[in-house]
């Protein structure tokens, strides 16, 4: 059996054929996984728990039946687009929220998991915004608003974004390597995985050893993106459409 990780799916109701993609991916976890890793961007945007539209029951219900009917256990990381997910879905989704980062040991080898976001400090702008937003009062404050008020604050904020990144140097978008070293270090990790920067690779750890791997999950667009972890090693490969 294996250990199964996406990230950066980005489902939203214009994107039909990505979201039945990622259904027919559960279902497929469903025959081989013995436990799924969300590292965040499961969902283009997310203002709250209380808006639960067709979308999210159905995202919600595909999770619970791998989760509780077949007895697979999942796990979600918050990414930079719906770091409001909360408690409320995930106990509807029978998953269970992790911190920012987290140790696992999987097949022998010490693994740290991330959405990746924290790892792009070149992007200053979005690490002061990512600093405040998390912060639990500000969380608080902007869930305690009207839906319809926290959908056109995050939609002015998309807008802001669109129009700007496109002259941001592609260096802003890409990982300190200096700091995955520091955390690879600090944590005694071989292996790190993540997503956020949408550039799917393995890259070797030189600098460490030629056993210390970065694992990194594309965003879900043509094909999903997705990780098996088992006995045979670490994989990383596209997930068709059909």
């Amino acid at each position: 059996m294996s250990v199964f990780f996406v990230s950066d799916v980005h489902l939203c109701t214009k994107e039909s054929d990505t979201v039945s993609r990622f259904l027919n991916f559960l279902r497929y976890c469903s025959k081989k996984a013995n436990s799924l890793y969300i590292l965040g961007d499961l969902f283009d945007q997310w203002v709250g728990d209380d808006e639960m539209d067709a979308l999210h029951q159905e995202i919600a219900i595909g999770i619970r039946k791998l989760s509780q009917q077949h007895g697979i256990p999942c796990y979600f990381i918050h990414g930079n687009r719906d770091f409001l997910l909360g408690e409320n879905y995930a106990i509807n989704c029978g998953m269970t929220l992790l911190p920012t980062q987290q140790i696992l040991t999987l097949f022998g080898y010490k693994v740290i998991i991330l959405h990746g976001d924290i790892l792009c400090t070149a992007d200053t702008i979005y690490q002061l915004f990512r600093k405040y937003t998390r912060k639990k009062w500000v969380k608080k404050a902007f869930l305690s608003l009207p839906l319809s008020i926290r959908k056109s604050i995050v939609n002015s904020i998309r807008q802001y974004s669109s129009n700007h990144i496109p002259y941001i140097h592609k260096n802003h978008s890409d990982v300190n390597l200096n700091l995955v070293l520091q955390i690879m270090q600090q944590t005694g990790a071989m292996i790190m995985i993540h997503g956020h920067t949408h550039q799917p690779a393995i890259h070797t750890m030189n600098n460490l050893s030629n056993q210390h791997k970065r694992v990194v999950l594309g965003h879900w667009d043509k094909y999903g993106s997705i990780i098996e972890f088992n006995q045979y090693g670490i994989h990383l490969f596209p997930f068709p459409l059909k």
